[in-house]
This record gives C-alpha cells, sequence and structure tokens, in this order.
C-alpha cells in the first residue's frame, strides 16, 4: 500500500506478487491484487480476485463495490447490477452504492428506479461530511435528474387529472392540488406552531375558505369608507401611529431587531387585547361599526384587537408564527402597491384593494412591500370558524377562571 500511495507500481506489483504467492487466498491480499488490476484495466482478473475475497470473506460491502466497478469494466451490466444490490442489502445508508445504483438504472433507461435511488441519495448526502468537489457535482445533478423527473410527472400527471378537477369544488381542488404538490416536492406542508394556547383537532389549514365567513362581503362593500377614515386619521393623528414593534430594553439582537421601535412597519390601534382605543374609534365611526357588526373574540385583557397595518416601500416583515389556533385573522386590503406579497405556509397571495381574506397566523407566515409606496392593510381577529359556540364560550370561561386565580397560562396575548 505504501508503494501503491508512493507511485511505484514496480514495487506494488512485485510485492502484491509475492503476497500472493505467501497467501493467495486471503481476502485483503485478494482485494489489493484485484485493486490493482483494476487501476490497469486487467477487468477479468480484477473480478476474479474479488470474487475470491469475498468466498473467504462473504458480504463486506467494499469488497462487493469493488467487485461491481470490475463488472462494470468488463461491460458485464448484469454482474454490476447484482454486486451493488448486493452492497446495498448489507446497508442501505451506502451513499456510493445508491449513486451507482442511480447512475445504473438510469443509464439502462429505467428512470423511476433511478429516481428513487437519487432520491436515497439525496436524503442521506446533508448526512455526510466533507465530500469531495466531484463527488458534490455528481450528486448535484442527480438532484437536477429528479426535479426533471418530478416536472415530466406532474406535467403528465396534471394533463391526465385535468378533466376530472375541472367538475370539482374550489375548497376539494385546492386542498387536493397542495398535496399533489407535496408529493412531488413542490411544497411543503406545514403545521401549527402556538407560541401560546394550541387547540387539538382543528384542521391547520393556511387560508380558512371564505364560506366560513358569510359577513365578508359586507364588510368589503366599506372598504372606501374605511379607506377614506385611515386617510384621514393619518393626516390628522399621525401620533396614533406607532411601530408594530416594540421590543423590551436589552433584547438579544433577532429576526425582529431591524424593525424594531420602527415605524418601517406601524400600526394604528383601534382595539388592542380587548381594550378600545376610543379616540381612534371616534375618528373612524364607519370603520368602529363594521367591526363592531362581526362576531369578534371578546376576551378581557386578551381579545380583540384590530388595528391599521402600515408597511413602507422596501420593507419585509420575516417569517412567523402567532400565538393561538383559537382564532382566525382578516386583512382587508387598503392601499396595495405593487410588488407587495403574502405567504401562508406553501402558498402565497397578492393583496388586492378591497378583497379580505382569512388565514391562521400558527403557521408560518411572512410579508414585504417592495414597491415604492406606503401599503396599509386592516388586520382584525375573529373566532377559528371550526370551532363551535360552545368550545368559544368554554375558552372565555378558562380564561376568565386562570385571571381570577392569579394565573395567565398561555394562549391569547394579555395587554397591559
Amino acid at each position: 500500500m505504501a508503494a501503491r500511495q508512493a507511485g511505484d507500481r514496480a514495487q506494488e506489483l512485485a510485492l502484491l506478487t509475492e503476497a500472493m504467492r505467501l497467501d493467495g487466498a486471503h481476502p485483503v491480499v485478494c482485494n489489493a491484487r484485484g485493486l490493482r488490476a483494476l487501476a490497469d484495466g486487467e477487468f477479468d482478473l480484477a473480478a476474479q480476485l474479488f470474487e475470491h475475497a469475498l468466498t473467504a470473506d462473504p458480504g463486506q460491502q467494499p469488497l462487493l463495490m469493488n467487485l461491481a466497478a470490475a463488472r462494470h469494466g468488463q461491460g458485464d451490466k448484469t454482474g454490476e447490477l447484482e454486486a451493488l444490490k448486493a452492497a446495498i442489502a448489507v446497508d442501505q445508508r451506502h451513499l456510493m452504492a445508491q449513486i451507482r445504483l442511480a447512475d445504473w438504472y438510469e443509464n439502462d433507461g429505467n428512470l423511476p428506479a433511478a429516481a428513487e435511488h437519487w432520491h436515497n441519495v439525496l436524503a442521506m448526502a446533508p448526512m455526510a461530511d466533507d465530500l469531495p468537489e466531484p463527488l458534490i457535482a455528481r450528486i448535484e445533478a442527480g438532484r437536477r435528474f429528479v426535479q426533471a423527473q418530478n416536472a415530466d410527472f406532474a406535467e403528465k400527471l396534471e394533463a391526465g387529472l385535468a378533466q376530472a378537477r375541472a367538475g370539482v369544488d374550489k375548497t376539494s381542488s385546492r386542498r387536493f392540488g397542495a398535496c399533489v404538490d407535496a408529493m412531488l416536492g413542490r411544497r411543503r406542508i406545514f403545521a401549527n406552531e402556538c407560541s401560546g394556547l394550541h387547540y387539538p383537532f382543528l384542521p391547520a389549514d393556511e387560508f380558512f375558505e371564505r364560506r366560513l365567513f358569510p359577513w365578508m362581503a359586507e364588510l368589503e362593500s366599506r372598504t372606501d369608507v374605511i379607506r377614506a377614515e385611515f386617510r384621514a386619521l393619518a393626516a390628522g393623528m399621525s401620533d396614533a401611529i406607532r411601530p408594530y414593534v416594540r421590543q423590551e430594553a436589552g433584547t438579544p439582537a433577532n429576526k425582529w431587531s431591524p424593525l424594531d421601535n420602527r415605524l418601517d412597519w406601524g400600526a394604528c390601534f383601534l382595539w388592542e387585547y380587548g381594550a378600545p382605543n376610543q379616540p381612534v374609534l371616534d375618528a373612524c365611526p364607519e370603520t368602529a361599526r363594521a367591526l363592531a357588526a362581526l362576531p369578534r373574540n371578546h376576551i378581557p385583557g386578551r381579545a380583540p384587537s384590530a388595528f391599521f397595518s402600515l408597511l413602507k416601500p422596501r420593507t419585509r416583515i420575516p417569517p412567523h408564527t402567532g400565538v393561538t389556533n383559537t382564532r382566525a385573522i382578516i386583512h382587508l386590503p387598503l392601499i396595495v402597491p405593487g410588488d407587495c406579497g403574502f405567504r401562508v405556509g406553501g402558498e402565497t397571495r397578492q393583496w388586492r384593494e378591497g378583497e379580505a381574506f382569512a388565514f391562521d397566523d400558527t403557521i408560518e407566515h411572512e410579508a414585504w412591500n417592495d414597491g415604492d409606496e406606503l401599503r396599509v392593510v386592516l388586520i382584525f381577529d375573529v373566532w377559528n370558524p371550526h370551532l363551535s359556540e360552545e368550545e368559544q364560550k368554554l375558552l372565555v370561561q378558562f380564561f376568565a377562571a386562570a385571571d381570577a386565580g392569579g394565573h395567565n397560562p398561555a394562549g391569547m396575548s394579555r395587554g397591559g
């Protein structure tokens, strides 16, 4: 081995010949001589020596991989495949065996089998340390292969399902589409991440179905007057607008630091943690009446909240999750320049002035205004529509009992 590492082929071969004379059946000797033959292109001899080694020491993965290389050199595709399968049978986590099986099936034209092994490679690659550059390039080629296969499959699948989906209602089609996208690796399925109270067994949907909020159209019909009241408020009571993010002094740097105590993301509260902001409500009577007509979640000291959300140009709100899934968050867009967006989980939507929507803020979400003008949205919370009235009453009583006992359980944030 020292002679091999020094590049002294003649000395290596002489020593290997002597080793073979002393113990030609020893698996280490056979393997070493086989590697020399493999390097010299003597594939028949290499295969014979690796087989001798496996007879003496069966089931050794390195020997099986070497035998596969020799069979490849011989042009024996069947023998190569058998050796690679035997290596995988010893340990499914052998990265090179998975790569070479993926290559074998790809070259053979069995693209589904190749994709299966490339999937295995991609799952294992992040756990492998210090991979050489050629191997990294090879894995990236496998990633592109999988992406191409998924895209081709998706195109055929969507064509085959187009007629069937045409007659399906919007909700079912949206959920089925998310299922297919997740299966094809085109999106994640996000779960609730509640920093406070997590109410079990509620659907973890990113955007609630509009049909669950029969009052939404009436709210939208008041968009113009609500927008006008905001403009007048911003002109006459600008001091009512404050930074939305206000961290306590000494808070370590975090993702909210760029927005901390800045009006890049501003808020003007009409209600905050169940408490009315009377001067703002008095300045916006039509907005106050519109909110009062809605089935909001009244929990003293905790809910509802309602505010005008102001996002300045070229400002981003980082991905985050909310407190509890017992509520739904409503957005009524009032002023929306171009280049704005809003993502909840795996779905991104554009705000459109006067078109309200509801979402679950305990699913990761983010917002951005890449335009040149201010974006303004009226935001407020209501009960999660999947909660029964009995459950809503129980939750109110739960928090009242907790507060009466001097406890502050995890749940909706408590004001004051």
